[in-house]
């Protein structure tokens, strides 16, 4: 059984960027810049940014994180969006959600420009992706077939099961796999919860991509022997012995999965790690950069 580092593999494409970057400064005099918007003050989402944040340093690029509180109207949520669209120094345009209930979400979305969607989440890049044009991919999805890649597990021929439709997760790798293309091909498969017998679904699987959002909601009862499983889970778990109290956690129950997997991505430290380095790999992309 092997484990799938995330960790090690999103240090690998966050040095390769760093270059990229490096070179597309030496070459162009470009800094590949990004623009977080942080509305209000849920603790997840100042995480998420601050992460973000530190790996712009990292890399040598150009950020800037606009915090304004829950109370900002929609209207000037959308204005400051429009200035860092105008904004020749800003590739890349990062809304953290979730916003705040009386803020439509799809109109901030559909309010950057799609040369500047490094989250993937504008229909332009989502109609793309459906019908497997060259575009901005959701990060999360795209560190997955990253990690597949990296770790030589070619889906081609394979079927793939993903647990969770979301728009964020599910639907996209659904659309990523599903093309006729290198480190794609696969049969997919898309299952949810309204499912009478997941199992059922489950034990069918190849490779297995778990996107519940419930803690342990994959068991190794639902898991064929010889499978890789990657598991998109963050669940944070009540834990007396740890210092904060708690503990996160996956979606997949990893100690008796382990067991029957051929390849599984832990938690910490697996599909988590990617979702950064491959923003970073978009940002990179929207100023004109790219990869070796």
């Amino acid at each position: 059984m092997t484990i799938i580092d995330g960790k090690k593999i999103s240090q690998e494409i966050k040095n390769e960027v760093k270059q990229a970057a490096e070179k597309l400064k030496s070459e162009k005099g470009i800094i590949p810049g990004l623009a977080f918007i942080l509305v209000g003050e849920n603790p997840a989402s100042q995480s998420y940014v601050k992460s973000k944040g530190k790996a712009c340093e990292e890399l040598g690029f150009y950020s800037v994180t606009e915090r304004v509180p829950a109370t900002i109207s929609e209207s000037e949520l959308l204005e400051m969006v429009e200035r860092f669209n105008k904004d020749e120094k800003i590739h890349g345009i990062l809304v953290q959600l979730p916003l705040p209930k009386h803020i439509n979400e799809q109109k901030v979305i559909e309010a950057i420009s799609p040369a500047k969607d490094v989250d993937g989440f504008h229909p332009a890049s989502v109609g793309k992706m459906m019908i497997g044009i060259d575009t901005f991919y959701p990060c999360t999805p795209y560190g997955i077939v990253e990690l597949l890649k990296r770790s030589n597990i070619d889906p081609s021929g394979k079927h793939v099961v993903v647990v969770g439709r979301s728009n964020i997760v599910g639907k996209p790798i659904a659309n990523m796999l599903v093309q006729k293309k290198e480190w794609a091909n696969a049969i997919v498969t898309i299952a949810h919860t309204a499912a009478k017998d997941l199992s059922y679904y489950t034990k069918q699987a190849d490779i297995l991509i778990a996107a519940v959002g419930k803690a342990n909601a994959i068991t190794k009862e639902m898991v064929k022997r010889g499978a890789v499983v990657i598991d998109v889970g963050i669940n944070r778990v009540e834990d007396a012995t740890t210092k904060t109290g708690y503990k996160i956690v996956g979606d997949v129950d990893f100690d008796g999965v382990k067991e029957v997997a051929s390849a599984i991505t832990p938690v910490p430290g697996g599909v988590g790690q990617m979702t950064i380095a491959m923003l970073m790999v978009n940002t990179l992309h929207a100023a004109g950069g790219k990869l070796a």
